[in-house]
């Protein structure tokens, strides 16, 4: 199974998830875009991976290669690749399916439980995690829900948090996939924009929840192989 995944900086690495898809005998190739990398034909791979980063969908002045980014995820989505965009990457998909991307209103940074539409309770992704379960959150952005998409999860203070189009490509507003490591680098990085944030309790519960986040991560990607057949898949260990 091959795994194509497109990071836009360097703390923003596929984390949980590409631990995941890795014990299932997944080859990762990570595209750094934002050191120039070039993007790949993702039709070439069995699963797109979007990830997250600090750029807005909209700021194509400021990184040209944001559109180059959207045109490879239509090119996924039209061909039925299985896609799973996080964070700036469930934007990018919602952009290349025609939806708007905005500055959310409230910003969600921390652990945050959300809550799982219908069609979330009965959507393959989410089989097997209760509803109201806690992710981490890290954004200013939020995506509308693209034409012909489901909704399938939302928070208190952020109405979309998941969708799916088709029966294969998914955006998720939250990140899986980061890690205690993971957020100990983001928070070096960014804290000072945002003084208001208990930054030492973000990080005490992201290490005392390692196991459970890492489970949800694991859960994500299984379900997310088995929904979408994606080739070559064998449970982990």
């Amino acid at each position: 199974m091959r795994v194509l995944v497109l990071q836009h900086e360097a703390g923003g690495g596929p984390g949980y998830l590409g631990e995941a898809l890795a014990r299932r005998g997944a080859a990762l190739e990570v595209i750094r875009i934002d050191a120039g990398d070039a993007i790949p034909d993702p039709t070439g791979y069995d699963l797109l991976l979007v990830m997250g980063g600090v750029m807005n969908v909209y700021q194509e002045a400021d990184y040209p290669w944001l559109a180059d980014e959207v045109r490879a995820i239509q090119k996924a989505v039209t061909a039925r690749q299985p896609v799973l965009g996080v964070c700036l990457g469930g934007q990018l998909l919602a952009r290349a399916l025609g939806a708007q991307v905005h500055l959310g209103g409230v910003t969600e940074i921390g652990l945050t439980p959300i809550a799982l539409t219908d069609a979330g309770r009965t959507d393959p992704l989410f089989a097997g995690l209760e509803d109201g379960f806690e992710v981490a959150e890290w954004h200013y952005d939020t995506f509308a829900i693209p034409p012909g998409a489901v909704a399938l999860a939302g928070s208190a203070t952020c109405a979309h948090q998941a969708f799916r189009f088709g029966d294969c490509a998914y955006g998720v507003q939250f990140h899986p996939e980061i890690t205690p490591g993971m957020l100990a680098e983001w928070i070096r990085e960014g804290s000072e924009s945002e003084p208001e944030v208990d930054w030492e309790t973000f990080q005490r519960q992201a290490e005392m929840k390692a196991d459970t986040l890492r489970a949800q991560a694991d859960r994500l990607i299984d379900n997310l192989l088995r929904s979408t057949n994606t080739h070559e898949h064998r449970p982990s260990a």
